[in-house]
């Protein structure tokens, strides 16, 4: 076989193994399209009319996001996700890191930990969250060990019922969801740490660097792609909370709409109020703010975490 029909086979193999691989991810990335980027072209075509339960009636324009913009209840909704978003991604984070280190050092008994510290990310938020419900009742769990401790919960916040005012709801949920998605943070910074050359650490402790110089010095800055993709997943899915504040607060976000949020404002106006228009144009302010959140979380963090280089 001459060298010319050697290349061309191979070339034809090439072909061919380009050809399965491109068949293979053809169907994913055709649902990707029309599930994702088709069904958001859509909803923004959608925001543009009045559409109730009967289907399109007219073209409003941009009518559908000045009413958003200038209702309260919305308004206080974008409120309540910044600022449940801006609290809870740092202590999940934290709180994930510091687990995660604590996993990945030699003790006994990491396996077991490493379990029991992720359980509550795969448990259902449903049954969390209402078992949460009877634990921060005014005779619940959590007020028993207050007043075990002394402190009087009759005159706390409403007689000690944390989800039942404005003032303590929202930082009970954050609480509650800082606790139970620090697992998941954990597994994406041990998934991280794993990859780190000890080689690095080691150097630093024979030059006399003490372990809290190792870890912002040598630690920190190699979890950088971690950190992104941390704040990132968290940053999104915080700002789509939806089934905690549902169940401990109901549909309209009570008390005083302390736990009314974006996702929440959409479902009532699709699925109460049937105002299908109305509620895609939140949708896009939604994405529109995660986006932005996300590129300025790019921005922050620098190009080479963005491209996972250490």
């Amino acid at each position: 076989m001459t060298s010319t029909s050697h290349r061309t086979s191979r070339l034809g193999r090439k072909r061919s193994e380009s050809l399965v691989a491109y068949g293979f991810i053809s169907i994913p990335m055709a649902l990707f399209l029309f599930l994702s980027v088709g069904i958001f072209i859509y909803a923004v075509y959608i925001s543009t009319f009045d559409w109730g339960i009967m289907g399109p009636t007219k073209n409003i324009g941009l009518d559908n996001y000045r009413k958003a913009f200038s209702d309260p209840i919305f308004l206080k909704a974008i409120r309540n996700s910044v600022k449940y978003a801006l609290l809870v991604v740092p202590i999940q984070s934290a709180i994930g890191l510091y687990l995660a280190l604590l996993v990945n050092s030699k003790i006994k008994g990491s396996k077991f930990f490493r379990s029991a510290f992720y359980f509550p990310s795969i448990a259902s938020s449903a049954a969390i969250t209402t078992l949460f419900i009877f634990l921060m009742a005014p005779d619940g769990v959590f007020n028993g060990v207050l007043r075990f401790f002394g402190v009087d919960t009759a005159n706390l916040f409403n007689q000690g019922a944390w989800l039942s005012d404005s003032r303590t709801a929202l930082y009970s949920i954050i609480g509650l969801n800082a606790w139970t998605t620090s697992g998941t943070m954990m597994l994406f910074y041990l998934a991280n740490l794993q990859t780190v050359d000890s080689q690095f650490a080691e150097a630093a402790v024979m030059d006399g660097a003490t372990r809290r110089q190792v870890f912002w010095y040598i630690t920190m800055p190699l979890l950088k792609p971690a950190h992104l993709f941390v704040v990132a997943t968290g940053m999104i899915g915080a700002l789509q909370l939806y089934d905690q504040a549902i169940l401990a607060g109901g549909a309209d976000g009570s008390p005083d709409y302390s736990l009314m949020t974006v996702v929440l404002y959409i479902y009532n106006a699709c699925f109460r109020k049937f105002e299908f228009g109305y509620a895609s144009a939140i949708g896009v302010i939604l994405f529109v703010i995660i986006f932005s959140l996300t590129v300025l979380q790019k921005s922050l963090f620098g190009s080479a975490a963005w491209k996972g280089d250490n």
